[in-house]
């Protein structure tokens, strides 16, 4: 019977008409106060990673990913992403018909207006500057908890179109923060399932240019995963999808996606191209005409995208040069990704001491780090070092770094 419990609780299967009476009565709780019942209540479809048909689908598939995830269920937590999404969603984002609309429901919905929304974004916002702080396993909970209890309700209540089109909008970019998150904390399959929901979010709010942003974030979460292929195309659909409201910096970070993905594939020529048209399209920018949320992405930015690319078609002096000036001083996630690619870059060009001395700094600055990402990071780094050979500098350094939280958790990452 325990056996049976831990099963159920781990999502592995649902109490069947006799066991979960059965337990109930046992331990005098209710299915709810159990949370045995989102078992059988999300079921299979939750794992479900087609684009939604509707807005009404796209409720319903929020409601249920953002419950499955605060219930821990794990087959969701655990799920790997779908290759043939990516590429069915960008295709029918291009070319998708007018925005829609769902039918209004009755009168005892609530009524929302832009007080509402204006309070989702000012959330948001305050958990996307902890997540850049702190990573995306701080407090990535919290926001779904948020979502799932504040936000739901009002995605099924009374609104005008001008203000149902700001919400599905406010809530695209709030569900791509919950992705971005959930990718930070290398839970994919999830963070897939949510940038799918944020794109069908972002085409019935009619923001072509966030619906980019979400392809692009594909790109980048593509190219992460070893998908190169798909990590270059999903960057030129977002192109070619904003073309008719495309902003300079919007098709700078676009083109800065592309060049990683052919960095990564080892198209070395296709890769400085992109990087040389992000570039001209960052040097012509207006910020008073650009989305509030991509004037984060500065020449600091595309040195950091400039810095990884370089490094990973091997040409370790250019790649140094670009992480050199790819340090913000504010964004301590992108600073501890720069400071390690730095550090790469010195490995490369055979400078393992200073390699580790770099290494050391991005230690002390990823102390507050609850990210995934940083430790795999860490674990790449510890690849090319065992290749340099023990010297009594590297002993130093390994001696110093194995306190360290990230570097303990890159360890249990390269023995596995």
């Amino acid at each position: 019977m325990k056996r049976r419990i831990a099963s159920w609780e781990n999502g592995h299967g649902v109490p069947d008409g006799f066991y979960g009476p059965l337990l109930c009565e046992a331990l005098n709780l209710t299915p709810v106060e159990l949370g045995l019942h989102s078992f059988a209540e999300f079921g299979e479809s939750v794992l479900d990673a087609g684009y939604p048909e509707s807005p009404a689908a796209v409720f319903a598939n929020v409601e249920r990913l953002w419950r499955a995830d605060l219930n821990g269920h794990e087959p969701l937590l655990t799920s790997s992403p779908s290759q043939p999404a990516w590429n069915e969603a960008s295709l029918r984002w291009l070319v998708a018909p007018e925005a829609s609309f769902p039918a209004q429901p009755s009168s005892e919905s609530p009524r929302v207006g832009l007080a509402d929304i204006a309070v989702i974004k000012s959330t948001a916002d305050m958990f996307a500057q902890l997540d850049d702080r702190f990573g995306g396993d701080h407090a990535r909970q919290s926001l779904i908890q948020y979502l799932s209890r504040d936000v739901v309700p009002l995605l099924s209540g009374r609104y005008t179109q001008a203000v149902g089109r700001a919400l599905f909008s406010t809530v695209a970019e709030a569900t791509l923060l919950a992705a971005w998150m959930s990718y930070d904390a290398c839970h994919h399959g999830l963070a897939q399932r949510y940038l799918l929901q944020a794109l069908r979010l972002a085409q019935d709010g009619d923001d072509r240019r966030l619906a980019g942003s979400v392809l692009s974030a594909m790109s980048h979460q593509a190219t992460f995963l070893g998908r190169y292929v798909e990590g270059a195309t999903l960057a030129r659909a977002a192109r070619m999808g904003i073309s008719r409201v495309a902003t300079p910096t919007l098709l700078a970070q676009f083109h800065a996606m592309e060049a990683r993905a052919l960095a990564r594939s080892g198209d070395g020529r296709g890769c400085e191209i992109a990087l040389a048209e992000a570039t001209r399209e960052l040097d012509r920018r207006n910020n008073d005409d650009e989305p509030e949320w991509i004037t984060y992405f500065d020449e600091v930015e595309l040195a950091a995208e400039a810095a990884h690319c370089f490094r990973d078609v091997s040409s370790a002096r250019q790649s140094v040069s670009h992480a050199e000036n790819a340090m913000s001083g504010t964004h301590v996630r992108s600073d501890f990704f720069a400071t390690m690619v730095l550090a790469d870059a010195h490995m490369h060009a055979g400078e393992p001491e200073e390699a580790c001395r770099v290494a050391s700094d991005a230690l002390d600055l990823g102390e507050q780090l609850k990210s995934s990402r940083c430790v795999s990071y860490l674990a790449e780094f510890r690849q090319n070092l065992a290749r340099a050979g023990t010297t009594a500098a590297v002993r130093e350094f390994e001696e110093q770094a194995a306190d360290h939280r990230l570097w303990l958790a890159a360890d249990n990452l390269t023995r596995t």
